[in-house]
């Protein structure tokens, strides 16, 4: 995951930014642009996002495989995404063939307790609705109304694509099958819980290959593996009761390099651009700690070398320039009392106050929301009451759709759903729980109609603005739904 606020205007240079080139059509009133996908389907083999109107917007073989449907982000950005792409849904009202994205209004839901997603149009006085879902290696699209004149529009590999019904029935099964493997919210949990419970492990089943390689999202520069998104997931669904799923996740990583890059293809080779981040070995160490492969110190030691874990003037989750930032320095279990002196600046007039910011020895920088970390999944009890000071002051700058990662954040006021449910978990684990719930309604705000968390949400109106659903935020809704409801 690309925590790095996208500019409009520096998006425009990447794709031309002239007049001649193509411009995204325009959405509905309070929707998403077309072509930015809201929902994902798959089963951890072939996947699909799909955007609010219904079109296949990205398709990979695996989650965190190469493209089959070219749909650059740094053109989503920009709006200009050529008008034809992906596998649109035309339907002929009046004579005339129209996209779904002109429809006078949309609804879009998942069937309940699977990944089969259904968006229902409404074109004039055509009433449209139609149903698709991934099984193995086949895309199912299918129109429920067969009076209903449609054409499905592929620029994409035809060869996946099926219109066939058995198809849906046959993927909607097996999602039920497995989510019933779960472990269930314990008692008291209200239905809007067990609603995001349940659509955060499809979620999470479908970005995850059958290798165990977790892809941060279904979409061009997010379909990759980051070693702390994947220990997160593994980590979820560890408290899920899906061990099996947390161990081939585990074991994926521990046979990365992570020395060598801060993001794996699917294969498990490394993708070049972006050095190792310095949290990577913590995460992965406490992933196989929760997937019960072994103690996470042991495991840290291991991966480390038999060193102390290198975390120093290493880029942290905001993946920006290099430091000795908090996240890196919780993750690593760098020793207490060097956290308490050098990240908590209570004892000098800053505007930070108590509190623990993001860089070592400079409070400017800013109350980082990786505090929450010290809580779960890294405890470090004696810091606990400046983790409250910090997150109770990061609470009360949010909007109503969360918080951003932290004070110095540059990319502006849109918040952000991971640092949203990371800081939900451990207000949850501390006894805040009304503090929890607050944070857990945001996110419920922030999630699209068929229950996604986007990456990011505008701050004004809660609608998506990047990568969506984001497996990362997913498996922390998980982890702190668990810990507000534990299953006993």
């Amino acid at each position: 995951m690309v925590l790095i606020a996208v500019v409009a205007a520096g998006a425009l240079l990447v794709s031309g930014g002239h007049e001649a080139d193509p411009r995204t059509p325009a959405g509905l009133p309070g929707m998403p642009p077309p072509f930015l996908g809201v929902a994902v389907l798959g089963d951890g083999g072939l996947t699909a996002a799909v955007d609010a109107y219904g079109t296949v917007v990205d398709l990979r073989p695996e989650p965190a495989g190469r493209a089959l449907i070219e749909n650059p982000a740094d053109r989503q950005a920009a709006g200009t995404v050529e008008p034809d792409t992906g596998i649109q849904v035309w339907v002929r009202v009046g004579g005339e063939a129209r996209p779904m994205w002109e429809a006078d209004s949309v609804r879009q839901s998942y069937l309940p307790g699977t990944g089969v997603l259904r968006t229902v149009a409404r074109l004039g006085g055509q009433l449209v609705a139609i149903e698709q879902a991934v099984r193995g290696a086949e895309l199912a699209i299918v129109v429920k109304d067969e009076s209903v004149a449609a054409e499905l529009r592929a620029n994409a590999p035809r060869r996946v694509l099926t219109r066939d019904p058995r198809v849906i029935a046959e993927a909607a099964a097996v999602d039920r099958r497995w989510l019933a493997r779960a472990q269930p919210l314990g008692p008291g949990a209200p239905k809007w819980a067990r609603q995001l419970y349940e659509r955060s492990l499809l979620v999470l089943h479908t970005l995850t290959g059958h290798n165990g390689a977790v892809a941060a999202g279904a979409r061009d520069g997010w379909a990759y593996v980051w070693p702390r998104d994947a220990s997160a997931a593994a980590i979820a669904f560890a408290a899920a009761g899906y061990r099996a799923e947390a161990e081939r996740i585990v074991q994926f990583m521990l046979g990365l390099g992570l020395e060598h890059a801060a993001r794996f293809h699917g294969d498990g080779s490394p993708v070049p651009g972006r050095p190792a981040q310095g949290d990577a070995i913590g995460w992965v160490a406490a992933a196989s700690e929760a997937a019960g492969i072994g103690n996470a110190r042991q495991a840290a030691h291991i991966l480390a070398g038999g060193e102390p874990i290198p975390w120093r003037d290493r880029a942290d989750y905001w993946e920006g320039e290099r430091g000795d930032y908090l996240g890196n320095a919780i993750a690593s279990r760098a020793d207490v009392s060097e956290l308490e002196g050098s990240y908590d600046p209570s004892s000098s007039d800053t505007p930070s106050g108590m509190g623990l910011v993001r860089e070592e020895g400079d409070p400017d920088s800013g109350l980082d929301s990786a505090a929450a970390w010290a809580v779960r999944p890294f405890p470090r009890p004696r810091l606990y009451p400046a983790v409250r000071a910090t997150l109770n002051r990061l609470v009360s700058q949010a909007t109503a759709y969360g918080i951003t990662p932290g004070e110095g954040w540059p990319g502006g006021e849109d918040p952000w759903s991971a640092p949203t449910a990371w800081t939900a978990w451990s207000f949850a684990a501390l006894g805040e729980g009304r503090q929890a719930l607050r944070l857990m309604q945001s996110l419920r705000r922030a999630s699209t109609p068929a229950g996604d968390l986007p990456e990011r949400v505008d701050a004004e109106t809660g609608i998506p603005r990047s990568t969506t659903p984001l497996a990362w935020s997913h498996a922390f809704a998980i982890l702190a739904l668990q810990e507000l409801w534990p299953s006993g």
